[in-house]
């Protein structure tokens, strides 16, 4: 039993080593800031490599009553939105499709670059990219990160979602086998 628990431990440490990508998802469930829009809906994922410095984007999106005019993710000091600034996207993500009410996006961002951020968040957390980047990761992990979309009805923001943490899937098998382990520990003490 003590090499099964040595060698779960030296797999844990082995994985945790390794693991530099971070998953987020997205619900774009969340009205914008002050108009209601009941039929705007979208989903979207954000991968952070810590690694490669990057960000990887996607979102579909739907419903929208007026046409994107921007989209970026805000940064919030409060779990609550309205209350932050522009984190990443100057002014607006790279690529996300504008001038219209549905559509698809998808995009990978360097975040070694300044222009990734937005000027005043990038001033504001150190005036360089690495700096902007360590407090960028700051916030999504704490979960102070949404993505907002504005549109020509709603300026301030149409639809929105925090991007939420998404367990990797070696921490998911890890607690599974943590937990086997003490089942059958428990078993065995059982039956003594």
């Amino acid at each position: 039993m003590k090499k099964l628990i040595l060698s779960i431990a030296a797999f844990a440490s082995l994985m945790s080593a390794q693991a530099s990508v971070f998953l987020y998802s997205v619900n774009f469930s969340d009205v914008g800031e002050s108009l209601p829009s009941p039929g705007a809906t979208g989903t979207g994922t954000v991968s952070y490599n810590d690694v490669t410095h990057s960000l990887t984007l996607t979102a579909t999106f739907s419903g929208l009553l007026g046409n994107v005019t921007a989209t970026h993710i805000h940064v919030s000091p409060t779990p609550g939105t309205g209350s932050g600034g522009i984190g990443v996207g100057n002014p607006s993500l790279l690529g996300f499709p504008t001038g219209v009410s549905s559509g698809s996006y998808g995009n990978t961002l360097d975040l070694t670059l300044t222009s990734t951020f937005n000027a005043t968040y990038l001033a504001n957390n150190g005036g360089t990219a690495a700096s902007a980047e360590a407090a960028f990761a700051a916030h999504m992990a704490a979960g102070r990160a949404y993505w907002n979309i504005h549109s020509t009805y709603a300026g301030g923001g149409e639809i929105r979602g925090f991007l939420t943490a998404v367990p990797e899937p070696s921490s998911l098998a890890m607690l599974g086998l943590g937990a086997a382990v003490v089942a059958v520990r428990s078993r065995k003490s059982f039956r003594k």
